[in-house]
C-alpha cells in the first residue's frame, strides 16, 4: 500500500528530518483521500487565494490538466468530479457518477450518474453530456493531454439518461484510475461548448462547486459560489481567486507570507522551506518519477548504443546538485519500497569508462554521437540541459547542445517526434497507467517510439492481471527491459504536492495531488 508523505505543523519538531521519507505516523489524516486532521465542524463563508503552476490556455476542460502542476483546482472548482481515487489504497469513490463497473475484466465499463444532475445554465448532467465530452478529447484540434486516455475507448452508447455504456479497444480494468486522473473528470455543458472556444472561456459552463467571475489571463481566475450545486451545503468557500506562477521561490514566498493560502509545489528544496515555516504539507506517493527522453526514432539514439552510453555517463548526483541543489529525490528503483510492485531493480548505473568505450565505438563507425536536447521555457529545464551539456563535454565523440523553446513548440515536437532529447514522466501511482501510456507500441502517448513486443506483452500482462502477484509479476518484466532498452534517464522523483496554511481546513487531494474546493473552508 502506498502511505503519503504528510508534514503538519503539530509534529514538525517529530519529523523534522522526515521529509523524503514515509511521514511520522503522528501526522497521518483520519480523512481517507489524504487531508489534515478535523478541526470542527466547516464554516461557511470566507475566500481563498489559491497558486497554481500552469496558466491555462482556455477553461475548456479538455484544455486542463489534472495533475499537481498544472490546473486541478480550477478544474475541480468548475466542473466537479465525476469520480475520485484514494490516494493511499487507490480504491475509487463515486461523486457525480455512482458507479463505473465491469462485468468483463474491463473490455466494457457500465457509468452510473446521480439522477437529475444539471449545468449552471440548467441543462442535464446526463449521460448523453458526458458521452459529448469524452468523445471530442480525442480530436487532435484540441491538443488535450488527456487524449491519449479518451483514445482507449472505442466506443461510447447512451443507455438511458443515467447510464453510458463505455466499450474499451483492449480491456484495461483499472480505467477508472484514468478517468480521475485526467479532465474526463471534468465534464462542460454541450451547449456551452458548442458556442465556440471564446463564448465559452467568457462563460465557462459546467457543474462544479464554483462558477466563473472573472479571468484575466496571465493575472487571475476569479470564482464565486454555486448557490445550486448538487451537493449541498457545499461549498463552504464565498470565493476562490487562482493566479498562476510558475516560479517555485515566488510561491514560497506567498505561502510563508500568508499572500496565498494554497498552493500546489513541485519541488523538493521549496517544501523543506515551507515546512520550516510550519505549514501544512501533503505530498502524494509516487513511483516513477521524471525522465531525460531519448528518441529511438532517429539518430543518434536509434541505435542502443548510444543511449546507453549516455546513460553510463550521466552523473545523477552531479545532475541534483547543479538543478535541484542536492534536495531532489532520485528514481533509484521504479517503484517505492512501499509500493507491492517493488523490486530491487536499478534503473541505471554510471560507469565513465564503459560510456566512453561506446562513444569510440560508435565514432570508429562514422556515428559519432551529436544531440540536442529540447529544452522547454523553466529555469528547471534550462538547468537540467545545461548540465548534461557540461558532463557530455567530459566525454570524446559526444557532443550535446540545448534548444530552448515555448510550451506550444515543445508541444508539438514532442507530439511530431521531432527531438533527440528532452524531459518526459511516467509518475506512477496505479503502474498501468502511466507505464502502458509512456512505453506501450500501441499507445499515442509513446513519445519516445518505444517498440518493443516483449515490454508490450508485459505492459499488458500488468494490465489484466487479476491478482497483486500476477500483476508483480509483469512489471518486473517492465522494469527489465526499461533498464535494457534505455528509453530515458529517471533523474527526479515527483513531488505531487499541496501547501497550505493553519486557518485552511478540509484539504482533501485525490489522484496526483489535485485537491477538492468543495471540502475546503476557513477559520479566523
Amino acid at each position: 500500500m502506498y502511505r503519503p508523505r504528510r508534514f503538519l505543523p503539530a509534529v514538525a519538531a517529530a519529523c523534522a528530518t522526515a521529509l523524503l521519507l514515509v511521514s511520522c505516523s503522528g501526522s497521518s489524516s483520519d480523512d481517507a483521500t489524504g487531508a489534515q486532521g478535523p478541526a470542527g465542524d466547516p464554516v461557511a463563508g470566507g475566500s481563498l487565494d489559491v497558486l497554481q503552476t500552469g496558466e491555462p490556455r482556455s477553461l475548456d476542460p479538455a484544455a486542463l490538466t489534472n495533475y499537481w502542476a498544472f490546473q486541478p483546482t480550477l478544474g475541480n472548482a468548475l466542473y466537479g468530479t465525476l469520480m475520485i481515487n484514494d490516494v493511499d489504497t487507490l480504491e475509487i469513490e463515486y461523486k457525480m457518477a455512482t458507479d463505473f463497473s465491469t462485468t468483463d475484466g474491463g473490455a466494457t465499463f457500465t457509468l452510473k450518474l446521480q439522477p437529475d444532475l444539471t449545468f449552471t445554465d440548467g441543462t442535464p448532467l446526463d449521460a448523453a453530456a458526458v458521452k459529448y465530452n469524452w468523445d471530442r478529447l480525442v480530436d487532435p484540434k484540441l491538443g488535450s493531454t488527456s487524449g491519449r486516455w479518451a483514445a482507449q475507448i472505442a466506443e461510447t452508447r447512451v443507455e438511458d439518461p443515467t447510464t453510458l455504456r463505455v466499450v474499451m479497444r483492449s480491456p484495461n480494468p483499472h480505467y477508472a484510475q484514468s478517468i480521475v486522473g485526467s479532465s474526463l473528470n471534468w465534464i462542460a455543458s454541450p451547449a456551452a461548448l458548442e458556442k465556440g472556444p471564446a463564448a465559452f472561456d467568457e462563460n465557462p459552463v459546467g457543474a462544479g462547486p464554483f462558477t466563473l467571475a472573472s479571468w484575466t489571463r496571465q493575472d487571475a481566475v476569479e470564482l464565486t459560489k454555486n448557490p445550486d450545486y448538487w451537493d449541498a451545503p457545499k461549498p463552504y468557500l464565498d470565493s476562490i481567486t487562482i493566479r498562476t506562477v510558475s516560479d517555485t521561490n515566488q510561491r514560497v514566498n506567498a505561502v510563508t507570507t500568508g499572500a496565498a493560502d494554497l498552493a500546489s509545489e513541485t519541488n523538493w528544496e521549496s517544501l523543506k522551506k515551507i515546512e520550516a515555516a510550519g505549514l501544512n504539507i501533503d505530498v502524494v506517493p509516487t513511483g516513477g518519477g521524471q525522465f531525460v527522453a531519448m528518441n529511438f526514432a532517429r539518430a543518434p539514439f536509434a541505435d542502443e548504443r548510444a543511449r546507453r552510453a549516455v546513460s553510463l555517463a550521466v552523473d545523477l548526483d552531479a545532475i541534483n546538485t547543479a538543478v535541484y541543489n542536492g534536495e531532489g529525490e532520485i528514481p533509484m528503483t521504479l517503484f517505492e519500497e512501499s509500493s507491492p510492485f517493488f523490486s530491487e531493480i536499478a534503473l541505471k548505473e554510471t560507469d565513465p569508462e564503459a560510456a566512453q568505450k561506446l562513444f569510440d565505438e560508435l565514432a570508429a563507425e562514422g556515428k559519432p554521437v551529436s544531440f540536442t536536447f529540447l529544452s522547454y521555457p523553466t529555469t528547471e529545464s534550462k538547468m537540467l540541459g545545461e548540465a548534461l551539456q557540461a558532463q557530455m563535454s567530459a566525454f570524446d565523440n559526444v557532443e550535446a547542445k540545448v534548444d530552448v523553446v515555448d510550451y506550444a513548440q515543445a508541444t508539438a515536437r514532442t507530439g511530431a517526434r521531432d527531438f533527440d532529447m528532452l524531459i518526459s514522466s511516467a509518475v506512477i501511482q496505479d503502474p498501468d497507467n502511466p507505464l502502458w501510456l509512456a512505453f506501450h507500441s500501441d499507445s499515442s502517448g509513446n513519445s519516445v517510439g518505444v517498440d518493443d513486443a516483449e515490454l508490450s506483452a508485459a505492459l499488458d500482462a500488468g494490465r489484466t492481471g487479476r491478482t497483486v502477484e500476477e500483476r508483480k509479476a509483469a512489471y518486473e518484466t517492465v522494469q527489465e527491459r526499461l533498464v535494457q532498452l534505455n528509453p530515458g534517464i529517471w533523474y527526479y522523483r515527483a513531488v505531487p504536492a499541496v501547501v497550505w496554511g493553519d486557518h485552511v481546513q478540509g484539504v482533501e487531494v485525490y489522484t496526483l495531488g489535485s485537491p477538492l474546493p468543495e471540502e475546503i473552508w476557513v477559520t479566523d
